[in-house]
């Protein structure tokens, strides 16, 4: 195929996505989200076949030892057609950046509606992971019964049976589809029960089929009432959802799911991966350290305390928090549409303010210190301020918000990765003993 015949044939995919993802209210029946995943899969495949014959024998980028030895920091390894992480642009989900998505998003309320009636219908857990989490004790960290909760789903796994009963490889994709979508639906009332238990906020409330996720997540948390706190559900969890597929727990779910384990169990894999403090944990860190500045030096301080402060946090070997990532080489865009969000809703909030001071100050004095590639904040540096605006300050929970939104990209791959025939993960290892020999004679 021509390189201008494939860009025509691109374009008039996207072009018919866009058509179809906006669903013409002139459609005197919508598609569900199923009937319209089963429409694209076969384009899909095709694309992979062509792309592969294309550009498959193309050598992609060079492996240095040290990328083996740094974490595979950087190393082109892995397909995540979810999103994409462009160092200066930021993120895109399926080639939209966070404001297009904004614009388009609210375009389909009839798909919305059913999806979220869909959702509410599947939004039960069993008895018996209800007890499990009764049964945990309040000091057992969220993340660990978050954990558990979602790994017992696997009881009823329409994936695990399907396969028993030794169902065609081309039919994967459709009980991991039944599998993602329980798993998503059943996500809110598990992180509800856990936050109750945990901190004595009572029983849960019902799941309202009238409702979107978003409002049913706020309501079982006990903030339904705060229509602010739902419209930022409903932010936090679009833009937590997908952060292309090297993160440790986007990466989790991908390769625990490559052994034709079941979404509950690879899910339950990125919720452990997701739990490490050098993952999930940044904003609580960002909290922390803004109510010590908030202690140190007061509310409402001069830019130049807030400097000295900075200055001394680098000073006593400990990192901004908040600031710097592994790709990004520009300020977040998720960092600004909470900032956005901020600004219209909760303007002179204490906290925001001290938030918006630092963001002015922050990048000049890293730049200056020679401490980072990119001075600029993440997504973690806002959204425990939000969070904490609209009362919810038990910041250990924090991160099971976290795994309740990547759920939504890791699930999608999950189900992109069956229906493609993706196979078993299988890198190659080296010992450093071998490193040695390989390059023993290359001086």
């Amino acid at each position: 195929m021509s390189s201008a015949l494939r860009s025509v044939v691109q374009q008039s995919r996207r072009s018919a996505f866009v058509r179809s993802a906006r669903f013409a209210s002139t459609s005197t029946k919508q598609a569900t989200l199923k009937e319209r995943l089963a429409e694209l899969i076969p384009a899909e495949i095709q694309n992979v076949k062509e792309t592969r014959a294309e550009h498959g024998k193309k050598s992609f980028g060079p492996v240095l030892v040290d990328q083996l030895y740094g974490g595979m920091r950087g190393l082109p390894a892995l397909i995540w057609d979810g999103s994409v992480l462009d160092p200066e642009e930021g993120i895109r989900f399926r080639g939209k950046t966070i404001p297009e998505c904004q614009q388009l998003l609210p375009k389909a309320p009839e798909q919305v509606t059913s999806l979220s009636k869909d959702w509410a219908a599947r939004a039960a857990i069993p008895d018996f992971v209800e007890d499990i989490l009764d049964r945990c004790p309040p000091t057992l960290h969220p993340m660990s019964q978050f954990s558990l909760a979602v790994t017992a789903l696997n009881h009823d796994s329409a994936f695990a049976k399907a396969y028993q009963q030794g169902v065609s490889k081309k039919e994967y994709w459709q009980p991991t589809f039944e599998d993602c979508m329980d798993l998503i639906a059943k996500l809110p009332n598990i992180a509800g029960r856990i936050y109750r238990n945990v901190y004595g906020r009572g029983k849960l409330p019902a799941i309202d089929a009238n409702k979107d996720y978003a409002y049913n997540l706020a309501t079982l948390l006990g903030f339904g009432e705060k229509s602010e706190f739902v419209e930022l559900m409903r932010l936090y969890l679009t833009i937590h959802s997908d952060h292309e597929g090297g993160n440790v727990s986007a990466h989790a779910g991908k390769l625990v799911g490559s052994a034709l384990s079941d979404p509950f169990l690879a899910f339950g894999a990125s919720l452990n991966g997701l739990a490490g403090p050098l993952h999930g944990l940044a904003n609580q860190e960002v909290l922390i350290w803004l109510r010590k500045m908030q202690s140190k030096i007061g509310q409402n301080a001069s830019d130049e305390a807030v400097k000295e402060y900075v200055w001394a946090t680098l000073k006593g070997g400990q990192v901004v928090p908040g600031y710097g990532h592994a790709v990004l080489r520009k300020t977040d865009p998720r960092y600004s549409a909470q900032r956005e969000f901020a600004l219209k809703h909760l303007p002179e909030d204490p906290l925001f303010k001290l938030v918006g001071q630092i963001y002015k100050i922050v990048p000049g004095v890293l730049l200056e210190a020679g401490k980072a590639k990119n001075p600029w904040p993440n997504v973690d540096a806002h959204s425990g301020v939000l969070l904490t605006h609209y009362g919810l300050e038990e910041m250990q929970f924090y991160t099971v918000l976290f795994g309740v939104s990547r759920a939504f990209g890791v699930a999608a791959q999950l189900i992109w990765d069956r229906a493609l025939g993706a196979p078993l993960e299988r890198p190659k290892s080296y010992s450093t003993a071998a490193i040695q020999k390989i390059f023993k004679d290359k001086q």
